[in-house]
């Protein structure tokens, strides 16, 4: 009866392509429980590591004994509650915005933006390894782009010098996702100054561990900026910082926006709590930003190829089926790495992806990057 999926998927499976997720029963700090299996999890996105953190259920419980557990509207019918709009002020404020609109999840955010804020009359250009919410936002929105090679700025501004003065918008994120390098700000500012387009910049893999008080390193130089809750503050959801005309603008125009029910009125003010102690966090930051230094600089030692400047770090491997096949080994050993291949990543340049967190140890990386050579040694990656 649905021969046809079956097909396909047996199709995705020879490409070594198929995704069938892991169960976990329980994560708690840096482990995580795959059935009777404890890992030490280097998969997750919980970077300051508040997921879990007593302080942050001590909130939650707080907030929804305070308020109702859910909004029952959308935004623009009874859904836009007094709490919400204070949360959103407060975080535009936080992070140097003129106003904020709070969404359910970071893909419907980007949703949300790319199919309403660009017109016929942009010229929109994006770089090349942009998240695939961004571009599921411009493909909905029915507008043309263009791509530039990923974190190459001079092919920006190539792209750029053939637009012919059209109001033109950059779309690119601070921290890249899989390769997790970070964005030259000081260069697209001076290209922005140069050439004055304007610009937008997804910052979730920032925003909380990057930047004076967290706020992220693109504030100089972004018009709008998306960020999430769902990593740095262990929470659910995102937002975007944007100008209040924009706002307004969404509030008439975007479908993900209007045709939603709004989150829980909880969720505000858990999230103004979070943020409260997220700020404080400088410590945890700083401590993020040396365990990242160290892995790299063990890695390099190693002779291992990666890509990453940040606390995401991507190993090289390239065949889809040897990416799995050392995700698998790993996991026999006693951690959790994940295997990213296409159309994550391009076909053939699969990654295993590490995440470090404010948990992991330098004990932690040393004995996982010793198994890790290990394997890549038994695989024929390293020789």
């Amino acid at each position: 009866m649905f021969e046809e999926y079956l097909t396909r998927l047996e199709q995705w499976r020879n490409e070594n392509l198929y995704r069938e997720p892991m169960v976990v029963s329980n994560r708690q700090g840096k482990y995580v429980d795959i059935g009777l299996k404890r890992l030490i999890n280097f998969s997750s996105n919980d970077y300051l590591g508040l997921s879990s953190d007593q302080k942050i259920k001590d909130i939650f419980v707080r907030n929804f004994e305070k308020y109702p557990v859910s909004s029952s509207s959308s935004r623009l019918v009874c859904g836009n509650y007094s709490v919400v709009l204070e949360a959103e002020k407060r975080f535009a404020k936080y992070f140097g915005y003129e106003d904020c609109i709070f969404f359910q999840t970071g893909f419907q955010a980007n949703l949300a933006l790319m199919s309403t804020l660009f017109l016929d009359s942009h010229e929109i250009i994006v770089d090349k390894h942009i998240h695939a919410s961004t571009i599921s936002g411009l493909k909905l929105g029915r507008v043309g782009f263009k791509t530039y090679l990923h974190n190459n700025l001079s092919h920006l501004e190539k792209r750029i010098k053939s637009i012919n003065n059209k109001p033109c918008w950059v779309v690119t994120e601070s921290v890249f996702s899989m390769d997790g390098d970070i964005l030259d700000t000081d260069a697209l500012l001076r290209l922005k100054q140069k050439y004055k387009f304007r610009c937008v910049v997804d910052e979730a893999h920032s925003v909380g561990i990057m930047g004076d008080r967290g706020i992220g390193v693109a504030s100089g130089v972004s018009d709008i900026m998306v960020g999430t809750f769902s990593k740095a503050f262990g929470f659910f959801g995102a937002f975007i910082l944007l100008p209040h005309v924009i706002k307004e603008y969404m509030f008439n125009f975007a479908y993900p926006l209007i045709y939603s029910t709004s989150l829980p009125p909880a969720h505000a003010g858990i999230a103004m709590d979070i943020l409260n102690i997220v700020e404080g966090l400088g410590d945890r930051r700083w401590y993020l930003k040396e365990l990242s230094a160290y892995t790299r600089d063990c890695l390099r030692e190693l002779g291992i190829r990666f890509t990453g400047k940040s606390c995401i770090l991507g190993i090289h491997i390239g065949d889809e089926d040897v990416a799995c096949k050392v995700s698998q080994e790993l996991v026999n050993r006693g951690f959790m790495v994940f295997a990213s291949r296409y159309p994550t990543v391009p076909r053939n340049k699969a990654i295993l992806r590490i995440s470090l967190c404010y948990f992991h140890s330098e004990k932690d990386i040393s004995r996982f990057l010793s198994q890790l050579k290990d394997v890549l040694y038994e695989k024929g990656i390293l020789k």
